[in-house]
């Protein structure tokens, strides 16, 4: 049966978490007809994280209530192009939303500003080390064509309407005492002060002072006090409940699409949401560089439409973004082997290492904690002065130390020895776990010719569609970036002189599906100038339809240390800027190929 023709709209949304409620709210308030696809279900505060539901690991961690239902759309997964795929059944490294507010419901509230260190890569490394110094194996790593003075502002709107509790480092180019001197100069302080500070952070702070380094409090999307932000929503001050990461927030405290932008959006007489919508197609003109709107499934009904619209915005997850770009047919898939093609190109993750440490008799009151209580230090990430040349790497790391999140089930540490099991164990624990602290990096990731997405040709989701297969491994450069970061987590621990201590690894690893490392994922489309090896250009438009955006961190052309949510958000105030004041007066490329 062919599908239901609805009426065409300026603009349809796919995806309404904070890229998608962005958009929605700024084309909506502009004057155009909005409609937003939303796979999940709508989520309120009132209706889904009041007390004592939301304070439930069972449900929201174990059995991942919040997550994308990996029954029915998930990914497979090898290391190599030589190995088999297979399906994640259960989600675990990493943990894609799904519902009205997508990750942003669950995250822990990291917000940072990426700087030029990132943007322009290439260049700032080989003018330092020269082109030698880039592997040829990381060819695509390449400038963002991007610059921070023009992402200043934006970072600036996210921040206000997220509600970032942080102390600058940076005012107009002077460095500030107690905030992160290697940050880019900012126009003004963050809206609210940093979050408190737990023991944990305290120690690594003093630790990390004694070795000449510059601790800072974390930039968090978690409200250290009461607060409205600048389209007038309301935001409590954060509980230090300690269920923040993969949690809703009772207390409306922690930054969420749910409670800013979204309502922000429905405020709008041009603005439709329909939830339970999902999209499993963007329809493309065959004659024009250009898309006519999407084919999606109501999930309740089981009834296909067709929602012609002008304008197509991309706003789901980073992988699911890659996903429908392919399912699409739009863009030209990347190749490994003769490295052509820009759909799936660029992927990219993260990397971690750690150490724990136990202090006899100490209480760390662990339970208290907010996503925004780590200090941290970026002495070998946003800091240029770092010699990376004697270590061979590019990129960089931050380190830090602070509860966050340590749940009773999933979290129960204990010195290494221990046995897994029994009283010996039961012992250790209640002797252990809330004397405990851990310190840890949090590295980026460079894009690698055989870190890639494409087409599953094997499995297939719940409309009988191929599976988004991801190819990806830690290579050589992630290998030495790693081993640096836990030489130097390993000093600052043991400047502590902890009774015990679980040392940080640093030898080289595989990337497994299996443990929960972020939910950091970069890259499939990348942003970029040309053509050739970008899927869209600076401003998120699609090189292969002019009036399709493509939001999220799948745009990144490589991995940093820091979260992405700061400047996913910023990126998506800045195209919504562009479409309001270039793209809706005059239709067309924005860039020239």
């Amino acid at each position: 049966m062919a599908a239901r023709k609805l009426k065409e709209v300026d603009a349809v949304i796919i995806g309404l978490g904070w890229t998608g409620g962005i958009l929605a709210k700024e084309l909506s308030e502009a004057g155009l007809k909005v409609v937003a696809l939303e796979r999940g279900k709508m989520t309120t505060t009132d209706a889904d994280f009041q007390l004592q539901q939301v304070r439930d690991e069972l449900r929201y961690v174990q059995r991942q209530e919040m997550m994308q239902d990996a029954s029915r759309d998930t990914v497979t997964m090898r290391n190599t192009p030589k190995q088999d795929a297979l399906p994640v059944r259960r989600l675990g490294s990493f943990l894609p939303g799904e519902a009205v507010g997508g990750s942003g419901l669950h995250w822990s509230g990291g917000t940072w500003r990426w700087s030029d260190n990132e943007f322009k890569v290439r260049s700032l490394y080989e003018q330092r080390y020269g082109a030698k110094f880039i592997s040829s194996e990381m060819s695509d790593l390449r400038d963002w064509g991007i610059t921070y003075a023009e992402m200043e502002r934006y970072y600036d709107k996210f921040e206000y309407v997220a509600a970032v509790s942080g102390k600058a480092g940076n005012l107009k180019g002077k460095v500030q005492p107690g905030g992160n001197p290697f940050e880019g100069p900012r126009a003004r302080e963050y809206p609210l002060p940093p979050l408190k500070s737990v023991l944990s952070s305290q120690l690594f702070a003093e630790a990390a002072t004694k070795a000449g380094y510059h601790p800072f409090p974390r930039p968090a999307a978690n409200a250290s006090r009461a607060y409205t932000n600048p389209d007038g929503a309301t935001f409590g001050g954060c509980q230090y409940c300690g269920f923040c990461q993969r949690f809703g927030c009772e207390a409306n405290a922690k930054a969420s699409p749910h409670i800013t932008v979204v309502p922000a959006a429905m405020k709008s007489p041009n603005f439709e949401l329909r939830t339970h919508s999902w999209v499993t197609q963007i329809l493309k003109d065959p004659s024009a560089k250009r898309v006519t709107g999407v084919l999606y499934t109501n999930l309740l009904t089981g009834e296909e439409l067709e929602q012609p619209a002008s304008m197509v915005v991309l706003a789901t997850f980073t992988m699911n973004n890659t996903h429908l770009m392919l399912l699409s047919g739009i863009g030209q898939p990347y190749d490994p082997a003769t490295q052509t093609g820009v759909i799936g190109r660029n992927y990219c993750y993260e990397t971690r290492t750690g150490a724990n440490l136990f202090f006899e008799g100490r209480s760390f009151n662990r339970f208290i904690s907010a996503g925004g209580t780590n200090w941290v230090i970026d002495d070998f990430n946003a800091n240029w002065n770092f010699d990376r040349g004697p270590h061979g790497f590019v990129g960089g790391y931050i380190v830090s130390a602070g509860h966050n999140t340590n749940l009773p089930i999933g979290n129960r540490p204990v010195p290494g020895g221990t046995p897994a099991w029994g009283t010996a164990w039961k012992e250790a624990l209640a002797k252990w776990s809330d004397s405990s602290m851990g310190i840890t990096s949090s590295g980026g990731s460079m894009p690698h010719r055989y870190n890639y997405l494409d087409l599953d040709p094997t499995y297939k989701n719940a409309f009988n569609q191929p599976l988004l297969r991801m190819t990806f491994d830690f290579k050589e450069n992630e290998h030495r970036m790693n081993a640096h970061a836990a030489q130097v987590v390993n000093e600052l621990a043991k400047s502590l002189n902890a009774t015990r201590m679980s040392s940080a690894n640093g030898k080289p690893q595989s990337w497994t599906v299996v443990p929960y490392l972020s939910t950091h994922n970069g890259g499939g489309t990348p942003m970029g100038t040309d053509p050739k090896t970008s899927a869209v250009n600076p401003f998120l438009q699609s090189w292969d339809a002019h009036n399709l955006f493509v939001m999220g961190a799948n745009v990144f052309p490589h991995n940093g240390a820091y979260q992405p949510t700061g400047l996913v958000g910023a990126l998506a105030y800045r195209t919504a800027d562009i479409i309001k004041s270039r793209y809706m007066k005059n239709p067309g490329p924005l860039v020239s190929a």
